[in-house]
């Protein structure tokens, strides 16, 4: 008798123990999912950015490496060189005004391929001669693969005068460094060695 009671005492104790074991590892198994998804929480977090909108409400945005948007960047501080650059009006203060904007973009190259149509007159027949210049940039060339970034750019020149529509191909070159963003360089980058390795007359329309 005393024998069975000792038997059931210990296999009281065994499954106790058994108990108590399934009992840990479940909770060290909801310890550990609930740690888990509290990081996943807290990673989603860190990729929302709040921003006060004009000091009235909260907005969402979404925080994402910055180099990921640096190709898109890079195209767009290029294509928005060449549009102040080749964009003219018969206005000597328009003119000027673009100029210094694209000048903020990039280095002493542009200045001096501006300095040189300038002394050829280039700039004062197009105020003579009430005439309007715009530019169409078909696509931007971007080698990301060496530093400084190889640029070439393809586009559009339409020469506007009263009697006629001159279009033009042109196609330059430059190299991309890595600069400060500011107001003025709002993508953070400078171009070098402007060139222009093409521009030339492709067909004249009469108005």
């Amino acid at each position: 008798m005393e024998f069975k009671t000792l038997r059931n005492i210990e296999n009281s104790f065994r499954q106790i123990r058994l108990y108590a074991i399934v009992f840990a590892v479940l909770c060290i198994a909801v310890v550990g999912y609930a740690v888990w998804q509290s990081y996943n929480f807290a990673e989603l977090q860190r990729q929302k950015v709040y921003v006060l909108d004009n000091g009235k409400s909260l907005m969402l945005a979404l925080s994402q490496d910055a180099s990921i948007n640096r190709p898109v960047e890079a195209r767009e501080h290029v294509r928005r060189f060449h549009e102040l650059f080749f964009t003219l009006a018969p206005d000597k203060n328009a003119i000027e005004s673009n100029m210094k904007r694209a000048f903020n973009l990039a280095d002493k190259s542009a200045f001096d391929y501006y300095k040189d149509l300038s002394e050829k007159g280039y700039y004062n027949r197009i105020i003579s001669g009430n005439v309007q210049q715009r530019i169409e940039v078909d696509s931007v060339v971007c080698n990301f693969d060496t530093y400084p970034y190889a640029v070439r750019t393809y586009a559009k020149q339409f020469i506007i005068r009263p009697s006629n529509v001159t279009r033009r191909n042109l196609v330059t070159s430059c190299l991309l460094l890595n600069s400060v963003k500011s107001d003025n360089n709002p993508q953070g980058f400078n171009i070098e060695k402007f060139a222009v390795l093409e521009n030339r007359d492709v067909k004249v329309i009469d108005r």
